[in-house]
């Protein structure tokens, strides 16, 4: 395990690793730490507390269009702007990192070396610019449809899409994603997944379950992506993950907005 004095050792307490894992996952004023052993063996309830994150953007969204009166092009990029924004933009750099790897030539020991330099490529850039600006347009969808409450479902799909990829791949240690992925296993990401598809429903119904199922296909997408080229997956890849998974979760909810 690589130190880090961000975290401090304790015994275990559910409630205080939860609150650790929001306190990690955003800049919510929480302040409460843990070590990482311990916060990450609730990483299958992570979708859970974005719920709460996804409601504050659907808030900020409502008021926009509601108060505001702004059109739904840029309320979309302001939900947008807001969730990068509360997650302190966390997995930006991982969706640029593993662009860049996987689009450099080589073997799997050049693309994982290129993937954690901390330069950015033109790869990087242009798979950040592509994936937040979809993710505007996904967002601006679903808000011509009035479906606000699909910005809560996208947002807690996000994770779904996380652990799904955290499932599928095998740790590159050392590493704060290597502790993510040994803590997903099948039982409690199928706890995680079905639980997360019930709140789907009742959120937005068959709408919402599509869009969940849209985000595990982005996870286990991503999962492959990072194994043909890495073989491992670390906190990279989980953070490619998060943002495609919201994507793809936006992308399936707006079609199925159109047929169903």
């Amino acid at each position: 395990m690589e130190d880090d004095s961000y975290f401090e050792d304790e015994e275990f307490s559910p409630v205080r690793s939860l609150l650790g894992l929001l306190t990690f996952s955003t800049i919510l004023p929480i302040n409460v730490y843990t070590s990482i052993e311990y916060m990450t063996k609730l990483t299958w309830c992570w979708p859970f507390l974005h719920v709460f994150v996804g409601s504050l953007a659907a808030i900020c969204g409502y008021v926009s269009l509601e108060f505001l009166h702004l059109n739904s092009f840029l309320t979309a990029a302001i939900v947008y702007g807001f969730l990068i924004l509360i997650t302190g933009y966390n997995h930006l750099d991982g969706v640029m990192d593993m662009a860049d790897g996987v689009m450099v030539h080589g073997d799997a020991e050049r693309k994982i070396n290129v993937m954690k330099d901390s330069s950015v490529g033109a790869g990087g850039v242009a798979t950040l610019f592509l994936v937040a600006v979809l993710t505007v347009g996904g967002i601006y969808n679903i808000l011509d449809y009035n479906f606000i409450l699909g910005i809560i479902i996208c947002e807690m799909a996000s994770k779904t899409s996380l652990i799904t990829t955290a499932l599928l791949s095998r740790p590159l240690v050392p590493g704060i994603g290597s502790y993510f992925i040994r803590e997903t296993n099948l039982a409690n990401f199928l706890i995680s997944t079905i639980l997360v598809l019930c709140i789907a429903f009742l959120i937005g119904n068959l709408v919402g379950v599509v869009g969940v199922l849209g985000a595990c296909l982005g996870g286990i997408l991503i999962a492959g992506i990072a194994r043909r080229n890495f073989v491992l997956a670390n906190g990279d890849v989980l953070g490619m993950s998060n943002e495609v998974g919201r994507l793809f979760a936006l992308l399936f909810m707006a079609v199925a907005l159109y047929f169903i």
